[in-house]
């Protein structure tokens, strides 16, 4: 197979899209260590990729499965007090945080006034009665 096209990978995939997802997958792999199923030659890991698909050799379900794994894969908070904060020791950054902290209080602070104040606004359907 010297030019792999889309029509030899159809039998094996159901979209064009999934094409790609399969094949950066199966590239991800391949650059992971894993041998690949097809004569590598000097060609490029994503025209190996391709190549596996079109030739019927390569589990397209098992990439599949490990495609949707890799984006099911996340990391978790371990407790939750755990902080996504950046502590740095540059004072610049810290000036720029505390700034932003502020800004961001301040924000809240006036949503929250705004609230209430519409809250005690009496209803002009009231003062007609």
């Amino acid at each position: 197979m010297a030019r792999v096209t889309n029509s030899d990978t159809l039998p094996y995939v159901d979209s064009r899209y999934e094409l790609g997802m399969l094949a950066s997958q199966r590239v991800r792999d391949l650059n992971g260590g894993a041998e690949a199923v097809v004569d590598k030659g000097h060609d490029k890991l994503t025209v190996v990729a391709l190549r596996e698909i079109a030739s019927g050799k390569l589990n397209v379900n098992d990439v599949r499965h490990e495609f949707v794994q890799s984006y099911k894969d996340a990391p978790a908070a371990i407790d939750e007090d755990t902080s996504l904060e950046i502590a740095s020791e540059d004072p610049m950054l810290r000036e720029i945080d505390a700034e932003l902290e502020n800004s961001l209080m301040d924000e809240s602070a006036d949503e929250t006034e705004d609230a209430t104040a519409e809250d005690d606004t009496p209803d002009s359907s009231e003062d007609e009665e």
